[in-house]
């Protein structure tokens, strides 16, 4: 049977490279996004373990509206992605610091 350890070192392994990416990562919003995305499913599996273990259904409840809100930040994420692209014709994060507004 997997312990609360394994799923803890798990999420913080995930955890762990999402925040190297967003780091060595600077030019690609896509990825950076992704790397966001990744944090998010790390802290879901830290609020499954200690629902699961603790037998209350409070985590998975929590995991459920952080699932939504993370689509609904997927989503417009990449339409903001889709309008800088094609009025910019890249998606580098050098380009988004120089937008006027």
């Amino acid at each position: 049977m997997i312990g609360l350890t394994e799923y803890l070192v798990l999420g913080a392994i995930l955890f762990s490279i999402s925040v190297a990416g967003i780091f060595l990562n600077r030019k690609n919003l896509i990825v950076l996004l992704m790397c966001i995305e990744l944090m998010l499913l790390a802290v879901n599996i830290n609020f499954i373990a200690f629902s699961h273990f603790r037998e209350d259904l409070a985590g998975q409840v929590f995991v459920f509206f952080i699932l939504t809100v993370a689509a609904a930040e997927a989503a417009i994420g990449l339409a903001i992605l889709v309008v800088l692209f094609r009025n910019r014709r890249s998606i580098n994060v050098l380009d988004v610091d120089e937008l006027k507004g």
